[in-house]
Parts: structure tokens; C-alpha cells; sequence
């Protein structure tokens, strides 16, 4: 147990799905596992373990933000011998071309912050995700008939829609690094991953967009991202 997760070490499967609302993870459990119990409730980060298709999985919430997705990803990849998170959440689009709840899979992750620097004395700026965890999505996406779309991201500070000039933001990102969408933890996902030589992965479907008026709502949220709460769990 750590301070911030109750779970004992052996409640908490080795691979781990990662929402960042922890009503979101209450409701993959409800609506997809069997048998789970609820594993961790410590400042209201719900965290179930049960099986799915006979598989035995964690459904964990990771909050909002790098800070607080690198404290639960460090604590299950260091002392819950968790081998792989796959990260499913929202985003904003940065590509015209995406529509409200497309799905996007992050292949190269660009943060401006200090998260490596922070944890681990080290300037890195752009993490990858893992190539054998994404070609296992890629592939079930295809078998299950799920579309996705493959592309770099980036992992913000701040909620973008409160950035006072986006296209600021946009202009420091390194040419030709042209992401296509925006969030805000894969970044300390994929660095601590990587510090402990495990697999993350991102999955995010588009909830707003800089081309788009329309902005989804809270329950559009939490239940209206059924093919990408599908697709992590058929990818395990």
C-alpha cells in the first residue's frame, strides 16, 4: 500500500486501464467486468479490479494532469509490478479533419513542462508510447471494427480551451512535430513508462475542437465513449 492507494499488491492486475475520472472507471466496471471488487478508494480514486472475457484487469483513475497521473503510474509500475497501463480520456482536436468522439491513438507525446527534468534530472520533451502495446490496439481495432486514427499529441499544463492564445501555444511546438490532438497526462504516462521499462499506451476520443463549436457534455463524457472503453478493454 502506498499513501495514496489502499489496494494490497496483489489486488491490482498487471495491466491497468487509466481513465482520468474515477466515475468513469465506476462505470467500465459496472458495465463491462465481472466479478470486480473495488480495490482503492483513497481520496476518491476509485480503482476495480475484475475480469473481462476471463481476463483479469484494473480499471484505476488517474485524476487530471501530469502531477497526478505521475503519482499513480509511478506507484503502480514500481510497486505494483504493473507491466502495462493503456491511458483512455478526452481531447481537444487540432486537426480539421476530426469529428467529436473519433478515436485517437498517440504515437509521440511533446510537453513543454518539466516532468523529466522534475522526476528524473533529465531534458526530454517528446516521449514515445509503446510500439508493442499500440500495434496489439491497432490490430484489435481493426479485427473488431473500431476506426482509429494514429498520430503525435501533446500533453498541456493547462486546459487548452483556457490558453489565452492557442496558436501561441502551437507555434513553440517543434516543426514538424504537427500534433493532432491535446491532453493532459500521457506525457508523465509514457516518461515514467519508459523509467521503468513498461508499456503505455493513450487512447482519446475528441471532445472539442479549435474547428468545432460544439463542445461535448459532462454525461456525453462519462458514457459516450463506449467504442474507446471497448477497444482498450478487447485490447488486453
Amino acid at each position: 500500500m502506498t499513501p495514496h492507494n489502499e489496494a494490497k499488491k496483489d489486488d491490482i492486475a498487471n495491466i491497468v486501464i487509466m481513465p482520468g475520472d474515477p466515475m468513469r472507471c465506476k462505470y467500465i466496471a459496472e458495465n463491462y467486468l465481472e466479478n470486480y471488487q473495488l480495490v482503492n478508494a483513497v481520496r476518491g480514486m476509485f480503482a476495480y479490479t475484475g475480469l473481462y472475457k476471463g481476463k483479469r484487469v484494473t480499471i484505476m483513475a488517474s485524476g487530471m494532469g501530469m502531477p497526478s497521473m505521475g503519482i499513480y503510474c509511478y506507484e503502480l509500475f514500481k510497486f505494483y509490478d504493473v507491466e502495462s497501463i493503456i491511458r483512455i480520456g478526452s481531447c481537444g482536436a487540432y486537426d480539421p479533419n476530426l469529428n467529436l468522439f473519433d478515436i485517437i491513438l498517440s504515437e509521440n507525446c511533446f510537453s513543454e513542462g518539466n516532468y523529466a527534468l522534475t522526476l528524473n534530472n533529465e531534458e526530454c520533451h517528446i516521449i514515445s508510447s509503446s510500439e508493442e502495446l499500440n500495434k496489439s490496439i491497432i490490430d484489435t481495432s481493426k479485427q473488431i471494427g473500431i476506426n482509429i486514427v494514429k498520430g503525435n499529441t501533446v500533453c498541456t499544463d493547462c486546459f487548452d480551451l483556457y490558453m489565452t492564445d492557442v496558436n501561441e501555444f502551437l507555434s513553440r511546438i517543434p516543426e514538424g512535430f504537427n500534433p493532432i490532438s491535446a491532453e493532459m497526462e500521457a506525457f508523465a504516462l509514457f516518461y515514467t513508462a519508459k523509467l521503468f521499462n513498461k508499456k503505455a499506451s493513450c487512447l482519446m476520443s475528441v471532445v472539442d475542437s479549435k474547428y468545432i463549436k460544439e463542445v461535448a457534455t459532462a454525461e456525453q463524457r462519462e458514457k459516450g465513449l463506449d467504442n474507446m472503453i471497448k477497444l482498450a478493454l478487447e485490447s488486453i
